[in-house]
């Protein structure tokens, strides 16, 4: 929930007074067993959906802090997840709500499919082996009420590849572009050099000898030459998402 879903809730008496200054204090923690201090004013104050990171953590860690945080909100992602912790969610959330994304290992729990689609913003990749980390990407966008286009396999060893769908983008008005890319990173600079929205770049760890992990990529995209640039972590379409969402979100808010 965010600070106007709260009011909304308590608006329609579906929440009370007492829950509803719960939710808006900024200090309002719950432990969850004895491994987790769930904070559920985090999504109101940053209007960014509850991600709990699934690796390392046991299937039925991840069900109980699920099963918490939808007390509050319609939506949870779990990212780096695997097919035993969508196992232990659906005995705590109705299976019809999750999703597993099996390539990038997300799985979505989202109890309002017909959210309004308020944002609107555009997804590229340099290859095909960079589309795990944009669907993860696209999936946080969406949660967050986004439209999202998307392109893939379009970068620099076929450089003619990607101007008619950056152009049918900008065309159709997106706020933001997510520019995802491994290898040497190329493609968020060249598009940045075109487009007159911010770039989101995203380096992968796909390649090969030095820098393979994904260095390179994200060296590259750091020393870029054209401004409106910004990059995120290494493989991380999470933030990608969260923060192209938020941009197209606060360009429509008057809207």
């Amino acid at each position: 929930m965010n600070v106007r879903d709260v009011l909304e809730a308590y608006r329609q008496g579906r929440i009370d007074l007492q829950r509803a200054e719960q939710l808006l204090r900024l200090d309002f923690l719950e432990r969850v067993g004895q491994h987790t201090l769930f904070d559920h004013a985090r999504e109101a104050r940053r209007g960014i959906p509850e991600v709990i990171w699934g690796e390392n953590k046991p299937p039925s860690m991840v069900a109980e802090i699920v099963s918490t945080a939808l007390r509050d909100r319609d939506a949870v992602l779990v990212s780096r997840a695997s097919p035993e912790h969508v196992g232990a969610i659906i005995k705590v959330v109705d299976p019809r709500h999750v999703r597993y994304l099996e390539g990038c290992r997300l799985i979505v729990i989202d109890r309002q499919p017909d959210r309004p689609m308020v944002g609107k913003i555009g997804i590229l990749t340099a290859g095909s082996s960079d589309i795990a980390v944009a669907e993860e990407a696209k999936a946080m966008a969406e949660v967050m009420g986004c439209e999202v286009l998307t392109a893939y396999d379009i970068g620099v060893a076929a450089l003619h590849r990607f101007l008619d769908p950056l152009a049918r983008m900008l065309d159709e008005g997106v706020d933001a572009l997510i520019v995802v890319a491994g290898m040497e990173g190329a493609l968020p600079t060249v598009v940045s050099g075109l487009a007159d929205v911010p770039i989101i770049g995203v380096p992968t760890s796909v390649g090969y000898g030095f820098g393979g992990g994904g260095e390179a990529a994200l060296m590259g995209m750091l020393q870029t030459c054209s401004p409106g640039l910004v990059v995120v972590n290494i493989d991380n379409g999470i933030a990608a998402g969260a923060t192209a969402a938020l941009i197209s979100l606060r360009c429509r808010r008057k809207e």
